[in-house]
């Protein structure tokens, strides 16, 4: 997705974060999610009329009708080695070139430029990772995942789950090696209903602030809102997985004396 400024179609990224401003300083390991909005060329006749939106563009990736957002915090450079099958193409670079009335479509992506070749990532599903550019793509939307397992594809590969801050996204602790097998082993099966169902549930609240660390080094980020029990993945928890969440989350907040 693309955060558009000042364009009404995020206006629901804007307006979490406004609800959270409105509940006070967020504590360390608390915050709101990010998300992104909508942009795109406008053309009358043969002429195209210059977009006159500001807009940021997240760095995403659109094929198969899966959409994928750029991993640039948990992830490094991909080497040859790590390259599996071509998966698809870049067939359109929104930057530059669209505007708000943009509909996503297989081939696009943000940043890439046209004929980019997409690769599946080895040892992974391309439903999860794709690989562009060098750079790990990781699911952000796939209509076809029924659960968090289907989304993620990272049963088995879990080192362990860690909490991190709200205000500058350092590491605070980490949960226990019994705690972080549990927390995979209740996520996995949830139905996964998407953010847009998630989102109609959340109240004015700050999020908790999860990292999932992966065997091979990587790792990525789950935004946690207890009073609606849901994850911005797009998936309500379970009690006990609220429970384990909330229990660690004050074990490591008293540890490092918060």
């Amino acid at each position: 997705m693309r955060w558009v400024k000042r364009m009404g179609q995020t206006l629901f990224v804007l307006l979490i974060m406004l609800a959270a401003a409105g509940c006070g300083a967020m504590e360390q390991g608390e915050v709101n999610p990010y998300s992104q909005g909508d942009a795109p060329e406008s053309v009358s006749g043969n002429k195209a009329e210059p977009c006159k939106a500001i807009i940021d563009w997240v760095d995403f990736l659109m094929i198969n009708n899966i959409k994928y957002d750029h991993n640039y915090d948990g992830t490094k450079e991909v080497t040859a080695e790590q390259l599996g099958d071509k998966v698809g193409e870049v067939s359109y670079m929104l930057n530059e070139h669209a505007c708000t009335d943009h509909v996503e479509k297989n081939g696009d992506a943000a940043f890439l430029p046209i004929g980019t070749v997409i690769y599946a990532m080895k040892g992974y599903k391309p439903e999860f990772r794709v690989v562009a550019d060098n750079k790990i793509y990781e699911v952000r939307d796939n209509p076809n995942a029924a659960t968090m397992g289907d989304l993620l594809d990272i049963n088995g590969r879990v080192e362990k789950v860690s909490l991190e801050s709200g205000k500058d996204g350092s590491p605070i602790g980490d949960f226990s090696e019994e705690a972080s097998y549990e927390f995979i082993q209740e996520l996995l099966p949830l139905s996964h209903v998407g953010f847009d169902a998630v989102y109609k549930k959340i109240k004015p609240e700050a999020g908790i602030f999860l990292r999932v660390h992966l065997q091979d080094g990587t790792s990525f980020r789950m935004v946690f809102y207890p009073k609606a029990n849901a994850f911005t993945d797009g998936a309500f928890g379970t009690e006990r997985l609220k429970e384990l969440i909330m229990t660690q989350r004050e074990l490591i907040k008293a540890a490092a004396g918060m």
